[in-house]
């Protein structure tokens, strides 16, 4: 959403999951590709549009709700863990996690020798501090982090903690590697930004430009590259493309699909990443024609998918099955491929009584530049089922203004996630984002099962089990997963394809200049 949350972890070890408790290598896959492209020099200045931003915009660690936001905490903060490239954990801040009493119980060991910007050695106080900061501000990942039985919240040592949960967790490090859970030290104010990042605090205008000197005391070696980093907010597509074609910024995220030639025309890189973001359709559940399963089953028999993906994301992307998280290993493949079946719609429509259906869709560009065409085109199919879609575009404050959240029939966008993070986000009762209003005591108690088990097949076999339970009756149509499309200037290198936000998921420490 850009009202963000957005945007992961295969699991571990002592759990039998696959590498969760304990991360092996400090080089994640978006550094050795970086290296590949070739040496790095030092200095410059890289100045990147973003799209996006508004008075409103800001520089808390742990609610950055626009894509300007999430560039600047990206580079100013780190979390303890990341996923790379390629989508596989990495650590960041903390250097191995391991579980016990069935992963309700997790000893967390740092890395040594990190600063805070202002010259503060990091230790296990500042994330005892971060963990409250954000449930307290119910930043982004207040849900998953107030499963954190506090009272019982421990320091071992300077560099070791044990945290326990209240009900067990076996993916708990995952809620851990996302963007918006940097660490902050204690009496962190975000007057006065300070953090562990590549980046450190230099200027910054709400709705215009804000500027990050390079941190010479950070923990990774030569890097960053770049003396200062310059993010400048654009309102919109074309103004940024001509920055970028004029040379006034060096890079600049989600390049409308279309003007992919144009950019390769002018001798600069496009960059496009496979990714599992995705923008689906989102159904009340709980009131309306929406709270009867055979109306949500037919508007999901409506999409024409394939032509969704090729018109509306003029092709980069990939056709989608009302299911989310395609990396997780138990992503539920087997599941019959939904396709347009106008007469079955027809069918589902009469037998609810809504052979007449009327409904309004709420959609605005701030979800995705592709929202709106995705959403006439939508109506556009519907209309062969006969149901009425009448699209309404808004614009991104009263998109995501009271109201967010309350819309009956919508749109919203997610960025990569394994299966168990991204329900804790959106389809639980209690998920800070639960904009279906999904409340299915089935459901409920599957996952309540699956995040406990420790077994790695069984725990497979349950999170099918749910994947099942929502593809049969679940709120979201998801007709398709969107290419990351960014471009970059020739003079820059060190840009790299990334499973999670934009531009390399917005990690310019390892770009510089050619």
């Amino acid at each position: 959403m850009t009202v963000s949350r957005r945007n992961f972890l295969r699991a571990g070890a002592l759990l039998g999951l696959g590498g969760l408790a304990a991360c092996s290598s400090d080089q994640d896959s978006r550094a050795v590709s970086a290296a590949a492209l070739g040496p790095s020099k030092h200095g410059g200045v890289l100045r990147v549009g973003i799209t996006g931003g508004s008075a409103a915009d800001g520089l808390d660690p742990h609610h950055p709700p626009t894509y300007t936001d999430q560039a600047r905490v990206s580079n100013l903060y780190e979390p303890l863990f990341v996923h790379d490239a390629a989508y596989n954990l990495q650590p960041v801040l903390g250097e191995s996690m391991e579980p016990s009493d069935h992963g309700r119980v997790w000893t967390l060991r740092l890395r040594d020798g990190v600063k805070f910007h202002n010259g503060k050695q990091f230790d296990a106080d500042d994330v005892m501090f971060s963990f409250r900061r954000i449930v307290d501000v119910k930043g982004n990942g207040a849900g998953a982090l107030s499963i954190i039985d506090f009272a019982g919240l421990r320091k071992l040592d300077a560099r070791t903690l044990r945290i326990p949960l209240t009900q067990p967790y076996v993916q708990f490090q995952d809620e851990l590697a996302q963007y918006y859970n940097g660490i902050v030290p204690v009496g962190f104010d975000v007057a006065k930004p300070v953090g562990t990042g590549p980046f450190r605090f230099g200027s910054f205008t709400p709705g215009d430009r804000s500027s990050f000197p390079r941190f010479t005391d950070y923990w990774r070696g030569d890097q960053p590259y770049v003396d200062e980093l310059v993010i400048i907010d654009y309102p919109g597509a074309e103004p940024q493309l001509e920055a970028l074609l004029g040379g006034d910024v060096d890079a600049v995220d989600n390049l409308p699909a279309e003007r992919v030639a144009t950019v390769k025309a002018a001798g600069h890189n496009v960059l496009v990443s496979e990714t599992g973001n995705w923008t689906p359709f989102t159904m009340r559940v709980d009131s309306g024609p929406f709270g009867d399963v055979r109306v949500r089953q037919a508007l999901r028999l409506v999409a024409d998918r394939e032509q969704l993906v090729s018109q509306a994301l003029n092709g980069q992307g990939r056709i989608g099955n009302d299911l989310y998280a395609p990396y997780d290993v138990a992503y539920a493949k087997q599941l019959p491929q939904r396709q347009q079946d106008l007469d079955q719609a027809r069918s589902l429509l009469r037998s609810a009584g809504q052979s007449s259906l009327q409904v309004q869709l709420y959609t605005s560009t701030a979800v995705d530049a592709s929202s709106v065409t995705a959403a006439l085109l939508f109506a556009q199919q519907a209309q062969a089922a006969g149901v009425n879609v009448r699209v309404r575009p808004i614009d991104s404050g009263e998109f995501y203004g009271r109201q967010y959240l309350s819309w009956p029939f919508a749109q919203d966008f997610w960025y990569t996630r394994n299966y168990l993070p991204q329900v804790a986000q959106g389809s639980l009762p209690n998920a800070p984002y639960n904009e279906c209003h999904w409340d299915d005591p089935s459901f409920n108690s599957v996952i309540a099962s699956a995040r406990a088990e420790l077994d790695a097949g069984r725990r497979t076999r349950l999170l099918q089990d749910a994947q099942q339970i929502e593809y049969d009756r679940g709120g979201y149509l998801v007709w398709g997963f969107k290419n990351q499309v960014d471009a970059f200037s020739s003079k820059v290198t060190g840009f790299v394809p990334d499973r999670g936000l934009p531009l390399s998921s917005f990690q310019f420490r390892t770009v510089s200049f050619v």
